[in-house]
């Protein structure tokens, strides 16, 4: 004799198989942005970096597994105020319990194998991340200043065009006319990040990364630019009244444009590094002349009088 599935157990199959189905259909039914997790970056899905990938995937498990837990949880609550409510004839109060010993532990060790699962990601991925090799290809150091930034190329000993702070942010054109960091593809990178004035932080947002820069301490850290193109820089760190002209543009080339860059910087008479002592004020970055072009700001001393003025 042929043993019989019970109904119930073939309906419980198909309904596996279904949801299983539809998983599928809509996770294939992703775009590139939404595989990503809706995190910046091209969108045909090319790395950037060669650290944007491992980031992605940290980014879209972790919200995978919050979102599955979500899910369970908020089933389970519900169910339970369904299954379990008042019915019409229900008289008196439920039953109370006061201990159920393997629900408490299942209470305190889910959470505790959750927390640790996610740390062991994080940090595995976060020293990966940090991690520097003893001789990068390149040598980059940007300070960071109230409201724009230096660059300065340690290899090559030369810097581009003192950063002046932008009047125009989002205005047409104004890109063009903001700081660029110009960096060889596929080349290991270090950015050596200073401050000026207070705490900036540094973010390029395609490359997923941002680090913190501190008066008086260098951080830093080292990517390999995998991708060629131009990548919106900003400062990450409210910094002051000007926080948002803080923009700059990365932009990857070939090795060949690189080095023609370099000797374009240093045909400029841009040779030397621009140190930490100078002050974004200084004439020669016209600093005064795009301030009058923009108008009169508001200062101390025009505030307590009502009226407006140019800084002195």
């Amino acid at each position: 004799m042929i043993p019989q599935v019970p109904q119930r157990a073939r309906r419980g199959r198909r309904a596996a198989a279904a949801g299983l189905a539809l998983a599928t259909l809509v996770l294939a039914g992703c775009t590139q942005a939404q595989q990503r997790g809706f995190m910046p970056g091209p969108v045909d899905g090319r790395e950037v970096t060669d650290r944007t990938e491992r980031i992605t995937n940290l980014w879209v498990g972790s919200w995978t597994v919050l979102v599955l837990v979500g899910l369970i949880i908020w089933g389970l609550t519900i169910w339970c105020a369904i299954a379990y409510r008042r019915r019409k004839h229900d008289k008196g109060f439920p039953i109370q319990l006061r201990y159920h010993v393997p629900l408490e532990l299942m209470f305190t060790l889910v959470p505790v194998v959750m927390v640790l699962t996610f740390f062991y990601f994080t940090q595995r991925d976060a020293r990966e991340i940090e991690m520097h090799v003893a001789e990068p290809d390149t040598t980059v150091n940007v300070v960071a200043k109230q409201w724009s930034w230096d660059i300065n190329y340690v290899d090559q000993d030369v810097h581009e065009p003192a950063g002046v702070q932008s009047f125009a942010t989002g205005e047409p054109g104004a890109a063009d006319s903001l700081p660029e960091l110009w960096l060889p593809v596929d080349q290991t990178v270090e950015f050596r990040l200073d401050s000026r004035d207070v705490i900036h932080s540094f973010w390029v947002v395609d490359f997923l990364y941002k680090k913190d820069m501190f008066p008086g301490h260098t951080t830093s850290f080292q990517i390999t630019p995998t991708r060629e193109g131009v990548y919106e820089g900003k400062c990450a760190e409210l910094c002051g009244e000007y926080h948002s002209d803080m923009l700059f543009n990365v932009v990857v080339v070939s090795q060949e444009e690189f080095d023609a860059h370099m000797e374009e910087l240093r045909a400029q008479g841009n040779d030397g590094q621009l140190g930490v002592d100078l002050n974004r004020n200084q004439e020669e970055w016209s600093m005064r002349e795009k301030h009058d072009d923009a108008g009169p700001r508001v200062t101390e001393e025009t505030s307590s009088t009502g009226t407006e003025g140019e800084n002195e």
